[in-house]
């Protein structure tokens, strides 16, 4: 039997809330990955995270059972250092508002970071710093509004962390558009350029995309021409599923990457209709009945195929063990 990974040269993996959650590692996440290698497929860790660099990244997936190499880390710092280098003459001044990581990936280019405004600026680059304060932004603003080239990281609005969601650059991106009247070019996920340049550097001609976000790993995906899976051990929720537009929606669904282990066929794992669960939809109500013992998984799988095809405005149950899945869901 065809199993999922047989689909896919490679498997990119999304880092928080995918791999690990901060410090704490997400259970079966580090065997997941140990069976893509085995499974001779290559593997590549796609963070939006531009705080750190390629070799912390490697330090912390090590803390955490994961082994890796730098050559096999994309980040969004990475991404945007690599548009500025496309697009700038040699030397020229960027502004840098994030981590010394960043400040390095844009060295690396053959460009020139500084950290205050001057006639000089052609572009300013945006990441995730937790040191970032009001006069990084003042100096920020000053050179967009002064015509450089403003190019954001990654606008994820909130940051991962074992004490809950935390701002992240995107909420710091808010400020300066706010401040500006201007958007920002965006190097990592939700757009294709850090996708795009992890499976170049994997060689891949059809990667799978891993993540637990729908509105950065799941769009990047569809941005980017991949196919994903999006997994239920961080953002993404059953409701967020339902209701997610055309440009955040997955191929496959999982629980957790474990299901990588299971050497499961891509129908298993497809968004579509699944066996043990009936559905039945009139006047944009979706009613779920049992058909034996239906796996709960499924029963999402299954109601995200009807609600994206057709008006569904809410869900309700038909049974008894419809009711027990759907409440383990938040859905009723």
């Amino acid at each position: 039997m065809a199993t999922l990974l047989d689909r896919h040269d490679a498997v990119l993996f999304d880092l928080d809330g995918t791999v690990y959650h901060g410090h704490r590692p997400i259970p079966g996440a580090a065997e997941a990955v140990a069976h893509v290698r085995d499974r001779g497929r290559a593997v590549r860790f796609v963070t939006n995270n531009a705080a750190k660099s390629p070799d912390a990244v490697v330090e912390h997936l090590a803390s955490v059972g994961v082994a890796a190499g730098a050559d096999e880390v994309s980040t969004s710092a990475q991404a945007a250092a690599a548009l500025l280098g496309q697009r700038l003459p040699t030397a020229a001044e960027v502004l840098v508002v994030g981590t010394e990581s960043l400040v390095a990936e844009v060295r690396a280019v053959g460009l020139h970071p500084v950290r205050e405004h001057g006639p000089g600026i052609a572009a300013v680059v945006q990441g995730h710093s937790p040191d970032t304060c009001w006069a990084d932004l003042a100096e920020a603003c000053l050179a967009v509004r002064a015509g450089a080239w403003w190019v954001a990281c990654n606008v994820d609005a909130t940051l991962p962390s074992e004490r809950g969601q935390l701002p992240g650059n995107g909420a710091m991106v808010a400020a300066l558009r706010a401040a500006t009247g201007t958007d920002p070019d965006v190097a990592g996920k939700p757009e294709a350029p850090l996708l795009r340049t992890a499976a170049d550097g994997a060689e891949a001609r059809s990667p799978l995309v891993v993540g637990d976000r729908l509105d950065t790993d799941i769009a990047g995906a569809v941005a980017a021409g991949h196919h994903s899976l999006v997994v239920l051990t961080g953002v993404a929720t059953a409701t967020q599923l339902l209701r997610a537009a055309p440009g955040e929606r997955p191929d496959y669904l999982a629980a957790d990457l474990t299901a990588l282990t299971r050497d499961a066929g891509p129908e298993e794992l497809e968004i579509g209709p699944h066996p043990g669960w009936r559905i039945t939809v009139a006047g944009g109500h979706a009613t779920v009945t049992s058909d034996g013992d239906g796996d709960p998984v499924d029963l999402i799988r299954h109601l995200c195929h009807r609600a994206w095809s057709e008006q569904v405005t809410s869900v309700r149950p038909g049974d008894a063990t419809a009711e027990r899945a759907l409440a383990s869901w938040d859905l009723t």
